[in-house]
Protein backbone atom coordinates (compact mmCIF):
# COMPACT_ATOMS: atom_id res chain seq x y z
CA UNK A 1 0.00 0.00 0.00
CA UNK A 2 1.20 3.23 -0.94
CA UNK A 3 0.22 7.15 0.88
CA UNK A 4 0.13 9.87 -1.88
CA UNK A 5 0.16 13.20 0.38
CA UNK A 6 -0.33 16.46 -2.12
CA UNK A 7 0.97 19.12 0.72
CA UNK A 8 2.25 22.41 -2.61
CA UNK A 9 -0.14 24.62 -1.25
CA UNK A 10 1.15 27.61 1.35
CA UNK A 11 -2.17 27.54 3.36
CA UNK A 12 -3.45 31.60 2.83
CA UNK A 13 -6.25 31.15 5.27
CA UNK A 14 -3.78 30.68 8.02
CA UNK A 15 -1.88 33.41 7.59
CA UNK A 16 0.07 34.55 9.29
CA UNK A 17 1.39 31.32 10.38
CA UNK A 18 1.29 30.20 7.05
CA UNK A 19 4.14 32.93 6.07
CA UNK A 20 7.35 30.95 7.35
CA UNK A 21 6.05 27.36 7.96
CA UNK A 22 4.31 25.30 5.31
CA UNK A 23 0.54 24.57 6.71
CA UNK A 24 0.65 20.75 7.16
CA UNK A 25 3.62 21.48 9.62
CA UNK A 26 2.07 23.69 12.01
CA UNK A 27 1.01 21.27 15.05
CA UNK A 28 -1.84 20.22 16.34
CA UNK A 29 -1.70 18.67 20.13
CA UNK A 30 1.87 18.52 19.82
CA UNK A 31 2.49 16.93 16.18
CA UNK A 32 1.95 18.65 12.77
CA UNK A 33 -0.95 17.95 10.66
CA UNK A 34 0.70 15.66 8.16
CA UNK A 35 2.48 13.45 10.61
CA UNK A 36 -1.09 13.41 12.51
CA UNK A 37 -3.02 12.27 9.18
CA UNK A 38 -0.59 9.72 7.27
CA UNK A 39 -0.05 7.39 11.02
CA UNK A 40 -4.07 8.21 11.49
CA UNK A 41 -4.57 6.48 7.54
CA UNK A 42 -1.82 4.20 7.91
CA UNK A 43 -3.78 2.71 11.32
CA UNK A 44 -6.99 2.75 9.51
CA UNK A 45 -5.49 0.75 6.93
CA UNK A 46 -4.19 -1.71 8.83
CA UNK A 47 -1.54 -3.15 6.44
CA UNK A 48 1.85 -2.41 5.40
CA UNK A 49 3.15 1.10 4.12
CA UNK A 50 5.64 0.61 1.43
CA UNK A 51 6.01 4.49 0.29
CA UNK A 52 4.72 7.43 1.43
CA UNK A 53 4.87 10.08 -1.60
CA UNK A 54 4.62 13.70 -0.49
CA UNK A 55 4.36 16.23 -3.34
CA UNK A 56 5.21 19.94 -2.34
CA UNK A 57 5.77 23.57 -3.79
CA UNK A 58 9.37 24.98 -4.26
CA UNK A 59 12.38 24.52 -2.27
CA UNK A 60 12.44 28.30 -1.10
CA UNK A 61 9.11 27.60 0.98
CA UNK A 62 9.56 23.60 1.93
CA UNK A 63 13.34 23.01 1.98
CA UNK A 64 15.67 20.67 3.54
CA UNK A 65 14.44 20.42 6.82
CA UNK A 66 10.63 19.71 5.71
CA UNK A 67 12.27 17.14 3.86
CA UNK A 68 14.09 15.63 6.41
CA UNK A 69 10.82 15.82 8.96
CA UNK A 70 8.69 13.55 6.18
CA UNK A 71 11.50 11.20 5.51
CA UNK A 72 11.65 10.47 9.21
CA UNK A 73 7.70 10.19 8.87
CA UNK A 74 7.86 7.63 6.33
CA UNK A 75 10.33 5.55 8.28
CA UNK A 76 8.65 5.92 11.26
CA UNK A 77 6.09 3.72 9.29
CA UNK A 78 8.71 1.16 7.86
CA UNK A 79 7.83 2.91 4.81
CA UNK A 80 10.49 4.55 1.57
CA UNK A 81 9.57 8.11 1.31
CA UNK A 82 9.39 10.30 -2.34
CA UNK A 83 9.68 13.61 -2.22
CA UNK A 84 8.05 15.78 -5.58
CA UNK A 85 7.65 18.78 -6.36
CA UNK A 86 4.56 20.91 -7.79
CA UNK A 87 6.42 23.75 -9.11
CA UNK A 88 3.28 25.88 -10.47
CA UNK A 89 -0.28 25.65 -8.57
CA UNK A 90 -2.36 24.16 -11.25
CA UNK A 91 -4.88 22.34 -9.02
CA UNK A 92 -5.06 19.14 -7.48
CA UNK A 93 -5.15 16.66 -10.83
CA UNK A 94 -2.01 18.36 -11.51
CA UNK A 95 -0.31 17.78 -7.96
CA UNK A 96 -1.04 13.75 -8.25
CA UNK A 97 0.68 13.65 -11.31
CA UNK A 98 3.71 15.07 -10.17
CA UNK A 99 4.36 11.90 -8.48
CA UNK A 100 3.75 9.85 -11.33
CA UNK A 101 6.34 7.72 -11.07
CA UNK A 102 4.82 6.51 -7.88
CA UNK A 103 1.34 6.14 -8.81
CA UNK A 104 0.93 2.41 -9.37
CA UNK A 105 -0.89 -0.28 -7.05
CA UNK A 106 -3.12 0.24 -4.39
CA UNK A 107 -2.88 3.67 -2.61
CA UNK A 108 -4.34 6.45 -0.50
CA UNK A 109 -4.45 9.57 -1.84
CA UNK A 110 -5.06 12.63 1.25
CA UNK A 111 -4.57 15.97 1.22
CA UNK A 112 -2.42 17.24 4.11
CA UNK A 113 -5.10 20.16 5.48
CA UNK A 114 -7.73 17.58 7.59
CA UNK A 115 -7.59 15.37 10.34
CA UNK A 116 -9.92 12.52 11.01
CA UNK A 117 -11.05 10.00 13.45
CA UNK A 118 -12.10 6.16 11.68
CA UNK A 119 -11.96 2.96 12.18
CA UNK A 120 -13.47 1.02 9.26
CA UNK A 121 -12.58 -1.78 6.95
CA UNK A 122 -11.97 -1.22 2.85
CA UNK A 123 -14.64 -2.52 0.43
CA UNK A 124 -12.66 -5.44 -1.57
CA UNK A 125 -15.31 -5.02 -4.15
CA UNK A 126 -14.90 -1.42 -4.99
CA UNK A 127 -12.34 -0.23 -7.27
CA UNK A 128 -12.33 3.14 -4.97
CA UNK A 129 -13.28 4.40 -2.00
CA UNK A 130 -13.84 8.13 -1.25
CA UNK A 131 -13.77 9.07 2.42
CA UNK A 132 -16.96 11.40 3.10
CA UNK A 133 -18.85 12.86 6.43
CA UNK A 134 -22.49 13.24 7.16
CA UNK A 135 -23.07 17.31 7.59
CA UNK A 136 -25.30 19.50 7.86
CA UNK A 137 -24.89 22.19 5.13
CA UNK A 138 -24.34 20.24 2.30
CA UNK A 139 -24.58 23.08 -0.19
CA UNK A 140 -21.42 24.51 1.49
CA UNK A 141 -19.25 21.48 -0.04
CA UNK A 142 -18.50 18.69 -2.75
CA UNK A 143 -20.62 15.77 -1.75
CA UNK A 144 -21.45 12.47 -3.70
CA UNK A 145 -24.40 10.97 -5.28
CA UNK A 146 -25.23 7.10 -4.83
CA UNK A 147 -27.13 4.91 -6.04
CA UNK A 148 -29.58 1.92 -4.98
CA UNK A 149 -26.69 0.06 -4.14
CA UNK A 150 -24.88 2.81 -2.26
CA UNK A 151 -22.14 3.14 -4.95
CA UNK A 152 -20.96 6.96 -5.95
CA UNK A 153 -22.16 7.62 -9.24
CA UNK A 154 -21.61 11.41 -9.35
CA UNK A 155 -19.44 14.04 -7.48
CA UNK A 156 -21.15 17.56 -6.89
CA UNK A 157 -20.10 20.88 -5.93
CA UNK A 158 -21.62 22.50 -3.72
CA UNK A 159 -24.85 21.53 -4.70
CA UNK A 160 -27.93 24.47 -4.65
CA UNK A 161 -30.38 21.73 -4.76
CA UNK A 162 -30.19 18.68 -2.20
CA UNK A 163 -27.86 16.21 -3.52
CA UNK A 164 -26.63 14.05 -0.51
CA UNK A 165 -25.26 15.31 3.62
CA UNK A 166 -21.92 13.30 2.46
CA UNK A 167 -19.38 15.76 2.10
CA UNK A 168 -16.27 14.65 0.11
CA UNK A 169 -13.27 15.04 2.83
CA UNK A 170 -10.21 14.79 0.72
CA UNK A 171 -9.31 11.26 1.02
CA UNK A 172 -9.12 8.85 -1.40
CA UNK A 173 -8.41 5.06 -1.84
CA UNK A 174 -7.45 3.24 -4.97
CA UNK A 175 -7.39 -0.27 -5.62
CA UNK A 176 -5.05 0.24 -8.43
CA UNK A 177 -4.03 4.29 -8.82
CA UNK A 178 -2.48 3.38 -12.00
CA UNK A 179 -5.93 3.44 -13.67
CA UNK A 180 -6.39 7.05 -12.50
CA UNK A 181 -3.23 8.38 -13.19
CA UNK A 182 -4.02 7.43 -17.04
CA UNK A 183 -7.03 9.51 -16.74
CA UNK A 184 -5.68 12.14 -15.06
CA UNK A 185 -2.64 11.73 -17.91
CA UNK A 186 -5.58 11.82 -20.48
CA UNK A 187 -6.93 15.24 -18.24
CA UNK A 188 -4.00 16.76 -18.80
CA UNK A 189 -3.07 15.68 -22.43
CA UNK A 190 -7.04 17.09 -23.01
CA UNK A 191 -6.33 20.37 -21.09
CA UNK A 192 -9.75 20.20 -19.38
CA UNK A 193 -9.94 22.73 -16.58
CA UNK A 194 -11.97 23.78 -13.99
CA UNK A 195 -11.35 27.33 -13.32
CA UNK A 196 -7.79 27.24 -14.81
CA UNK A 197 -6.64 24.48 -12.68
CA UNK A 198 -6.58 20.37 -13.26
CA UNK A 199 -8.94 18.35 -10.62
CA UNK A 200 -8.76 14.78 -9.73
CA UNK A 201 -13.08 15.03 -9.72
CA UNK A 202 -12.16 14.79 -13.61
CA UNK A 203 -10.24 11.75 -13.26
CA UNK A 204 -12.79 9.93 -10.97
CA UNK A 205 -15.41 11.17 -13.19
CA UNK A 206 -13.53 9.35 -16.30
CA UNK A 207 -13.08 6.30 -13.57
CA UNK A 208 -17.16 6.14 -13.28
CA UNK A 209 -17.70 6.92 -16.60
CA UNK A 210 -16.03 3.12 -17.70
CA UNK A 211 -17.60 1.35 -15.15
CA UNK A 212 -15.45 2.15 -12.37
CA UNK A 213 -17.38 0.98 -8.54
CA UNK A 214 -16.44 3.89 -6.09
CA UNK A 215 -17.93 2.99 -2.13
CA UNK A 216 -17.88 5.83 0.46
CA UNK A 217 -16.27 5.76 3.32
CA UNK A 218 -17.26 7.14 6.24
CA UNK A 219 -15.03 8.51 9.21
CA UNK A 220 -16.44 9.41 12.73
CA UNK A 221 -14.53 12.71 13.13
CA UNK A 222 -13.50 15.35 10.40
CA UNK A 223 -11.43 18.35 11.82
CA UNK A 224 -10.23 21.01 9.22
CA UNK A 225 -7.41 23.05 9.84
CA UNK A 226 -8.37 25.97 7.60
CA UNK A 227 -8.18 28.87 9.91
CA UNK A 228 -6.98 30.39 13.10
CA UNK A 229 -10.73 29.44 14.93
CA UNK A 230 -11.20 26.40 13.50
CA UNK A 231 -7.74 25.23 13.71
CA UNK A 232 -8.00 26.26 17.62
CA UNK A 233 -10.87 24.13 17.53
CA UNK A 234 -9.08 21.43 16.36
CA UNK A 235 -6.62 21.35 18.43
CA UNK A 236 -9.19 21.52 21.46
CA UNK A 237 -10.90 18.39 19.73
CA UNK A 238 -7.70 16.05 19.51
CA UNK A 239 -6.52 16.90 22.45
CA UNK A 240 -9.81 15.43 24.07
CA UNK A 241 -9.37 12.43 21.83
CA UNK A 242 -5.76 11.75 23.03
CA UNK A 243 -6.82 12.32 26.58
CA UNK A 244 -9.60 9.82 26.10
CA UNK A 245 -7.18 7.29 24.22
CA UNK A 246 -4.77 7.53 27.54
CA UNK A 247 -2.08 9.15 25.72
CA UNK A 248 0.54 10.49 28.21
CA UNK A 249 0.60 14.52 26.63
CA UNK A 250 2.89 16.37 28.89
CA UNK A 251 6.61 15.91 28.70
CA UNK A 252 8.22 14.78 31.90
CA UNK A 253 10.71 17.26 32.05
CA UNK A 254 8.38 20.23 32.15
CA UNK A 255 9.13 23.00 34.46
CA UNK A 256 6.12 23.61 36.99
CA UNK A 257 7.00 27.07 39.20
CA UNK A 258 3.69 27.75 40.89
CA UNK A 259 1.51 26.61 38.41
CA UNK A 260 -1.19 24.52 37.76
CA UNK A 261 -2.30 22.15 33.97
CA UNK A 262 -5.79 21.79 33.53
CA UNK A 263 -6.42 18.70 31.36
CA UNK A 264 -6.49 17.98 28.31
CA UNK A 265 -3.18 19.78 27.42
CA UNK A 266 -0.24 18.90 25.52
CA UNK A 267 2.99 20.63 27.10
CA UNK A 268 6.49 19.56 25.26
CA UNK A 269 10.04 19.38 26.25
CA UNK A 270 11.40 22.10 27.78
CA UNK A 271 8.51 23.91 28.50
CA UNK A 272 8.99 26.17 32.09
CA UNK A 273 5.38 27.35 33.39
CA UNK A 274 5.68 29.77 35.93
CA UNK A 275 2.81 31.29 38.22
CA UNK A 276 0.84 30.31 35.39
CA UNK A 277 -2.53 28.60 34.92
CA UNK A 278 -2.24 25.92 31.34
CA UNK A 279 -5.86 24.53 29.79
CA UNK A 280 -8.04 22.99 29.81
CA UNK A 281 -7.42 22.15 25.61
CA UNK A 282 -3.99 23.96 25.14
CA UNK A 283 -1.02 23.16 23.88
CA UNK A 284 2.04 24.03 24.16
CA UNK A 285 5.44 23.31 22.18
CA UNK A 286 8.68 22.89 23.20
CA UNK A 287 10.78 25.70 24.70
CA UNK A 288 8.48 27.89 25.86
CA UNK A 289 8.27 30.06 28.83
CA UNK A 290 5.36 30.86 29.89
CA UNK A 291 5.18 33.56 32.71
CA UNK A 292 2.30 35.02 35.43
CA UNK A 293 -0.41 33.91 32.35
CA UNK A 294 -3.69 32.04 32.45
CA UNK A 295 -3.82 30.26 28.86
CA UNK A 296 -6.98 28.16 27.85
CA UNK A 297 -8.66 26.71 24.26
CA UNK A 298 -5.28 28.04 22.98
CA UNK A 299 -2.32 26.84 20.61
CA UNK A 300 1.07 27.86 21.20
CA UNK A 301 3.82 26.58 18.91
CA UNK A 302 7.54 26.14 19.80
CA UNK A 303 10.40 28.49 21.58
CA UNK A 304 8.03 31.33 22.47
CA UNK A 305 8.46 33.69 25.46
CA UNK A 306 4.80 34.44 27.15
CA UNK A 307 4.14 36.92 29.88
CA UNK A 308 1.22 38.54 31.58
CA UNK A 309 -0.93 36.90 29.04
CA UNK A 310 -4.84 36.21 29.16
CA UNK A 311 -5.54 33.80 26.69
CA UNK A 312 -8.78 32.17 25.01
CA UNK A 313 -9.03 31.33 21.34
CA UNK A 314 -4.99 32.35 20.64
CA UNK A 315 -3.02 30.50 18.52
CA UNK A 316 0.83 31.87 18.53
CA UNK A 317 3.09 31.11 16.08
CA UNK A 318 7.39 29.86 17.02
CA UNK A 319 9.80 32.35 18.37
CA UNK A 320 7.38 34.78 19.42
CA UNK A 321 8.00 37.56 22.64
CA UNK A 322 4.14 38.18 23.65
CA UNK A 323 3.78 40.28 26.94
CA UNK A 324 0.10 42.08 27.07
CA UNK A 325 -3.33 41.43 27.92
CA UNK A 326 -4.58 40.94 24.56
CA UNK A 327 -7.37 37.76 24.45
CA UNK A 328 -8.74 36.35 20.73
CA UNK A 329 -5.60 36.67 18.50
CA UNK A 330 -3.26 35.15 15.91
CA UNK A 331 0.42 35.46 16.37
CA UNK A 332 2.96 34.72 13.12
CA UNK A 333 6.42 33.75 13.60
CA UNK A 334 9.06 35.94 15.17
CA UNK A 335 6.13 38.65 16.23
CA UNK A 336 7.24 40.68 19.13
CA UNK A 337 3.98 42.35 21.12
CA UNK A 338 4.97 44.33 24.76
Amino acid sequence: MKIIVPMAGRGSRLRPHTLTVPKPLIPVAGKSIVHRLVEDIAKILKEPIEEVAFILGDEAFFGDDVVKSLEDLAKGLGAKASIYRQDQPLGTGHAIMCAKDSLSGPAVIAYADTLIRADFELDPEADAVIWVKQVDQPEAFGVVKLNQNNEIIELVEKPKEFVSDLAVIGIYYFKEVGVLRNELQSVLDNNIQNGGEYQINDGIKAMMANGKVFKTGSVDEWMDCGNKDVTVETNTRMLGFLHNDGEHLVDYDVKLENSTIIPPCYIGENVVLKNTTIGPNVSVGKGCHVTDSTIKNSLIQTYSQIKNANLDNAMIGNHVSYDGKFTSVSIGDYSVLE
